[in-house]
């Protein structure tokens, strides 16, 4: 599939489920905790500095949100988990937003789980990995800020993700949006689940 990058836009911003897309096309989702790098991988996908925000404060995004890319599909920001310092009412809209978008969208082609190589798989991010497992839902593990950590860690922490149980056969690409090691990698995995 040949996309035009130049031809993408902020196509929604969902507080509600009847505010989700109903064209029908390809959706590629990004998930993963507060604060994990989804709107920083986002733009460097899209070569842009800042189309999908960077929040100063973790947790702050609670839409999901929609970019279409070429007319051809989207792009899904999901808000980030495991961020505990939001009012309890607005956790439980996070969390019903997100449920319902996961539960009813049948356009879902890929899940892009994102885990800080740092500091590895939590709970959340095994019980999102289990989930999408038993829906069968096609995911790949993006270890994001692989700039902070040196070869030898870095290369324990893709080990440790690996042979997790809950990771199931899911690749692991090491991604960075300083240094765009792993942009390719991930784009090749999208087009496969595209074509």
């Amino acid at each position: 599939m040949n996309l035009n990058l130049n031809k993408t836009e902020l196509a929604i911003s969902a507080g509600r489920s009847d505010q989700f897309p109903k064209d029908g096309l390809p959706q590629i989702v990004f998930s993963g905790r507060s604060n994990v790098g989804k709107s920083s991988l986002i733009n460097t996908l899209l070569n842009r500095k800042s189309l999908a925000r960077v929040s100063s404060a973790p947790g702050k995004t609670v839409t999901v949100n929609f970019y279409r890319i070429d007319g051809k599909l989207f792009f899904v920001d999901l808000p980030g988990y495991g961020y505990a310092k939001r009012p309890d009412d607005k956790r439980s809209g996070f969390s019903a937003v997100t449920d319902a978008y996961l539960t009813k969208s049948e356009n879902i082609v890929l899940v892009l789980q994102l885990v800080d190589l740092k500091v590895g798989l939590t709970d959340d991010d095994r019980m999102m990995l289990s989930w999408l497992s038993a829906n069968g839902i096609p995911f790949c593990i993006v270890g994001t800020k692989a700039d902070k950590l040196n070869k030898t860690d870095l290369r324990a922490s893709v080990s440790a993700l690996c042979s997790d149980p809950s990771a199931g056969a899911s690749p692991v690409i090491p991604f960075s949006s300083l240094n765009g090691t792993g942009k390719d990698d991930v784009w090749k995995k999208i087009l496969q689940h595209l074509d």
